[in-house]
């Protein structure tokens, strides 16, 4: 299988309450509170070692409350290249509803200075080459700016690297800039990336085919319940997932994400690619937390997975 590196610049400590409905200015009582460390590389490494690659997980980690990381590391045999900063990892409370609606509250992160931004570009020098590929995945913290950003995927690319790009806002325009190798954005960041309306296979391929003229090789846009779309130079697909009764989506694009980069590591077909990933999303709403529990269940999820060539409408 293959050496992955996976950044995250933000990560968190993902706290999930569990409740019927949510009221708010209301008393409210919840039926479960789960914590997990995670940020969207975090979520993606755990889907990538459940599918047997070898992973490094990198990024800026508060140095006053590293607990959960250091035991998710340890439990799930990561190679730990996170740049320790000052202060404390942000906290994210995500609010799951029975119907599936989840509440996003989400934290800034410690202030990232300008020598531990140099630190970790000193690092990946170091410890880069020899990976398949590179995730940067999730937001920017404080005091790193999508300039940076641009310079890191920049750096990157010339140690010869794949990179694969999941971000969003000011983030994702400038990382564009860099084209990297794959990007998953949904329908709402890619047309804020190229100001540009995303909202139909026809308008999703104009966008791809600009993308695809600066160099992105593969353009994979997520539309939740409406399955997900796969432009590459060579053919574009779309598959409509399965039915699932919805625990929470938070982590269901970093699922999908680490089954594209999956499919396209090993060489599966076009096909087989995009149906696992797509299933892996799917089996990622059903839960509260990240990576692949159920082998059989995630058969029986790619098998009603609908994948058809994608033609403009």
């Amino acid at each position: 299988m293959a050496r992955i590196l996976s950044l995250t610049l933000n990560p968190a400590l993902d706290l999930t309450v569990q409740l019927a409905r949510l009221e708010p200015g209301a008393v409210n009582r919840s039926q479960a509170m789960l914590t997990h460390a995670a940020g969207k590389g975090v979520n993606v490494a755990q889907v990538l070692a459940d599918l047997g690659h070898q992973v490094t997980v990198g990024g800026f980690l508060g140095a006053d409350n590293p607990q959960a990381f250091d035991a998710l590391i340890a439990r799930r045999g990561f190679v730990d290249a996170f740049i320790r900063v000052p202060g404390e990892t942000r906290s994210n409370i995500k609010i799951a509803e029975h119907d599936g609606r989840v509440t996003d509250i989400n934290a800034p992160g410690p202030q990232v200075s300008a020598q531990a931004q140099e630190a970790m570009l000193e690092q990946l020098t170091r410890i880069a080459p020899g990976h398949d590929v590179v995730v940067v995945a999730g937001s920017l913290p404080r005091g790193v700016s999508p300039q940076w950003l641009y310079a890191l995927l920049q750096h990157l690319k010339t140690l010869g690297l794949k990179v694969a790009l999941d971000t969003s806002g000011e983030a994702l325009r400038a990382g564009l800039q860099a084209a990297p190798w794959l990007i998953k954005p949904n329908t709402e960041e890619l047309a804020d990336a190229l100001d540009c309306p995303a909202d139909t296979p026809a308008q999703q391929a104009q966008a791809a085919k600009r993308l695809h003229a600066q160099g992105v090789e593969h353009v994979v846009v997520s539309q939740g319940a409406e399955g997900v779309n796969w432009f590459t130079a060579n053919g574009a697909f779309h598959a409509t997932p399965p039915r699932v009764t919805v625990a929470s989506t938070v982590g269901a694009g970093d699922s999908l994400l680490a089954g594209m980069l999956h499919g396209l590591l090993v060489q599966d077909s076009a096909h087989t690619t995009l149906a696992r990933a797509t299933a892996i999303a799917a089996m990622a709403v059903t839960q509260i937390g990240f990576g692949i529990s159920d082998d059989a269940h995630l058969a029986r999820l790619e098998s009603g997975v609908q994948v058809r060539p994608l033609t403009e409408q």
